[in-house]
């Protein structure tokens, strides 16, 4: 059920294409590689599909599933759409043809609000002027460390209405990151088992540049074995500022697919 998230910035996800291949440090520990594969074990159907074991694994091979694009047309409710979850909708495998058939039903359901997070930036940024950029579709780049941070100046070259940043998992200090035409930005801890613990004080550096320039801060987590193992609290209070958004984040919505 692509219904209801437990991610602390959205409300629901949407994957219409899912599995992945690792680029960078941040995927080492990819949640999804791992949940794929245990979904792969249990029979899903859209997690059947195997990636090369280099850089992806069981059920995580990159699939395009035309047969979702219909589900936001079915909620009837607003939602903040986390769009794939799952996978990448900027991997070089998606089809750009399927990229323009996601955007085409994000710009169908203004009364939705979707939230797009690429690593493959250089792709974003080559594809974005082909695309519709209506004013309920986000996009954002994920940055773990300063050799990654020039993904948040492809970024800018896309004329989205808010462009957000989600350093997570943070595995460096980033005191020089450039926040110009940044509206939004996620930082977060790794959990798991493996995980990688991350300086708070790289933390606080980021929160600062936010509140100097006006950017709206989110701390996820400090991260641990699990998610939740350290908490959320930053300097003894928790930080959930957004952008405007179209529904409350994380609002009890009781009709499963209403």
């Amino acid at each position: 059920m692509a219904d209801r998230s437990a991610i602390e910035w959205t409300t629901a996800t949407w994957n219409p294409t899912t599995g992945c291949d690792q680029v960078s440090p941040g995927c080492d520990h990819c949640y999804a590689l791992t949940l794929a594969k245990r979904l792969k074990a249990m029979g899903q159907p859209k997690y059947q599909n195997d990636g090369d074991p280099r850089t992806s694994g069981p059920g995580f091979g990159l699939t395009v599933h035309p047969d979702a694009l219909g589900i936001p047309l079915r909620w009837r409710r607003p939602r903040m759409v986390f769009v794939n979850s799952m996978s990448d909708l900027f991997h070089a495998r998606v089809p750009r043809d399927f990229v323009r058939q996601v955007f085409d039903v994000m710009a169908a359901t203004p009364h939705h609000t979707y939230q797009i997070l690429t690593k493959r930036s250089r792709r974003l940024r080559l594809l974005a002027p082909e695309l519709p950029w209506p004013p309920n579709v986000w996009v954002g780049v994920s940055i773990e460390h300063a050799a990654t941070a020039y993904r948040a100046d492809d970024l800018r070259t896309v004329a989205a209405s808010v462009r957000f940043l989600s350093l997570e998992p943070l595995l460096g200090p980033l005191q020089s990151l450039n926040l110009d035409g940044i509206d939004w930005v996620i930082a977060g801890g790794e959990s798991g088992p493996e995980y990688r613990s991350v300086n708070l004080d790289w933390v606080r550096d980021i929160r600062d540049i936010c509140a100097q320039l006006g950017v709206a801060f989110f701390f996820k987590q400090v991260g641990g074995t699990t998610p939740k193992a350290r908490g959320r609290e930053l300097d003894g209070r928790t930080w959930d500022q957004m952008p405007a958004t179209v529904v409350p984040v994380n609002s009890a919505d009781q009709a499963g697919g209403a």
